[in-house]
């Protein structure tokens, strides 16, 4: 079918997402997911090395993130890996194969799956011919990736432009990517059309951001809040504020978790995770100056540097 290609036998598409070939589709998601965060070419400007990376790992994803791309993948590398000869079983039965290069695989995959294989050749002129994948980008707002949308993607060139409406479901990633089954190019010989692949790409927010389902912010708390400990009010993102205990003696970097008040997906909802962040005033005035030095001496003490080993 159109979908496989000759790079299936020369890319181990487990190894470019470092997963094993048995692991189970959720995992093969979240790893896909952790390395397009990491690659994502907005995180990586002017890299043209983690662009290529990203692209890799996008292209291994098509295929092993697909239950049924994922199958065919693993059956003809399987076949290929079988030796000379070899036999299969597709949709016409059993068949007996002689592996000798091109040819043989191109053979080998016109039987099995009904169209022509990666290297070239007509298919059965009486075989149904599944239509190709498409893909689009979709560029959402970081409220519409949490709440879930309804949105319209545009497809086709000037002359057979159309629009599908495409249901965004709540807690979309940035780089994930949403199967629109039989959205895709038209099948021939009475084939059934192939999919649309809608990979979201997802705006920032001004307080917010995001960890997988949980959410996150960066609260600022003065130095007397951090050492003496405080309530604070802190915003959620449906608008309901919350108070925090800010524990006595809390560092800057510390985080507070407030549970459920994350992503509401159909798997669960995830925290709202606050991170507290000290900030240090940068002008004192002359009676701050001197509050600072009686506290100082006042906690004289061994120097919070004396396990380097270096005077102070």
């Amino acid at each position: 079918m159109n979908d496989i290609r000759q790079e299936w036998l020369q890319k181990d598409y487990y190894r470019v997402l470092g997963v094993s070939p048995d692991a189970p589709q959720d995992e093969v998601t979240k790893a896909y997911r952790s390395l397009a965060r990491q690659l994502h070419p907005d995180r990586n400007p002017d890299d043209a090395r983690a662009e290529e990376r990203f692209k890799e790992v996008s292209a291994a994803y098509d295929v092993v993130g697909d239950a049924d791309k994922r199958a065919q993948y693993d059956e003809i590398r399987r076949l290929a890996a079988a030796g000379n000869p070899f036999t299969a079983t597709g949709p016409g039965g059993t068949h007996s194969f002689q592996f000798s290069g091109a040819d043989g695989l191109n053979d080998l995959l016109a039987n099995l799956f009904g169209g022509a294989g990666p290297f070239g050749g007509a298919p059965g002129a009486s075989r149904p011919q599944r239509g190709p994948d498409h893909q689009a980008q979709l560029s959402l707002s970081f409220d519409e990736a949490v709440n879930g949308t309804t949105r319209e993607v545009a497809l086709g060139e000037r002359s057979d432009r159309h629009t599908t409406k495409v249901r965004i479901p709540a807690g979309v990633c940035d780089g994930q990517r949403i199967r629109l089954r039989g959205k895709g190019g038209a099948g021939s010989a009475g084939g059934p059309p192939g999919d649309l692949y809608v990979i979201v790409r997802v705006g920032d927010h001004s307080l917010f951001g995001r960890d997988g389902d949980h959410l996150t912010l960066t609260v600022p708390v003065s130095f007397s809040e951090a050492a003496q400990g405080a309530r604070l009010a802190v915003p959620t993102f449906d608008g309901e504020p919350v108070t925090l205990r800010l524990p006595a003696g809390t560092q800057s970097g510390r985080t507070l978790r407030v549970r459920g008040r994350g992503v509401k997906t159909d798997r669960g909802t995830g925290d709202l995770l606050v991170t507290v962040e000290v900030v240090v005033p940068q002008k004192l005035n002359a009676a701050q100056r001197r509050a600072l030095k009686d506290f100082e001496e006042a906690t004289k003490g061994p120097s919070p540097r004396e396990h380097l080993g270096v005077p102070s």
